[in-house]
Formats: structure tokens, C-alpha cells, sequence
């Protein structure tokens, strides 16, 4: 019994150590702010960390308990749409604050069709994504 109670506390910790770091990165990146920035909701940034804050912390109770959540093959369509979103929208933040697409735009000598090269890598995620969950590639 003793094992289990620190098992689930080493546990808790871990999980809140690695969910406290992604959050105080995208924070610390300006991710948050900057979606806060492009949606015009600027007034909401306290409310936008504190939920960043909340769903790593449901989220790490979620599979340090591995809850089952009743929602079918709709839910999790509806889950895996969303978390997809989410992911890419990381992934092209990311990118667009360690300054790559002005990069590749000036080494390309590019001066029209940035919008297309964007579009570009969220379709190539979105059909990697498709082939690797649906043809299991």
C-alpha cells in the first residue's frame, strides 16, 4: 500500500515538473501571447495561461489514471482534430519565432508565395498524420 501511495505521488510530481516546463516554455516563447495577439483577445491572457496551466495538469492526471471517457469513435475524431490543430499550430509558431520561413524566404529569394509553403507543411503534416494512424505506415 505504501509502494502504491508513493508511486502515485513520484507520479504526480513527474508529470507536473514535465507539464509545468511546456507550459512556462510556451509562455516563456510568447506562443500564448502571440495567439492572444492574432485572435484580438488580448484582454484574455491571464485566462489563456491559467487554461494552458489547467490542461497540463488535467492532462497528467489523465494518464497517470488512464480514465476511459465515453465519447465514441465521434469523440475521439472530434479529439484527434483538435489535438492535431493544436500540435500544428505549436509546430508553426515554433518556427515562425526561430525566424525559419524569413530564412528560407531569403535564401529561396522568394518574394511571393510564402502563404502556399505554409499551407504547404500543415497539408504534409495532416497527410503524414492521415497515413501513419490510417494505413499504420
Amino acid at each position: 500500500m505504501l509502494e502504491s501511495i508513493f508511486l502515485v505521488f513520484a507520479g504526480l510530481c513527474a508529470g507536473g515538473v514535465v507539464a509545468a516546463g511546456l507550459a512556462g516554455l510556451s509562455i516563456g516563447l510568447s506562443i500564448i501571447p502571440r495567439y492572444a495577439g492574432v485572435t484580438h483577445t488580448g484582454e484574455k491572457i491571464f485566462w489563456y495561461e491559467g487554461a494552458t496551466m489547467l490542461g497540463a495538469f488535467w492532462g497528467n492526471l489523465y494518464y497517470l489514471f488512464v480514465w476511459r471517457l465515453p465519447f465514441g469513435s465521434v469523440g475521439l475524431g472530434l479529439y484527434g482534430l483538435f489535438t492535431g490543430m493544436y500540435l500544428g499550430s505549436w509546430i508553426l509558431a515554433l518556427a515562425e519565432i526561430a525566424d525559419i520561413f524569413p530564412l528560407l524566404a531569403r535564401r529561396l529569394r522568394l518574394e511571393k508565395g510564402m502563404v502556399w509553403i505554409i499551407a504547404s507543411v500543415a497539408l504534409g503534416k495532416w497527410l503524414g498524420s492521415w497515413l501513419y494512424f490510417y494505413k499504420g505506415f
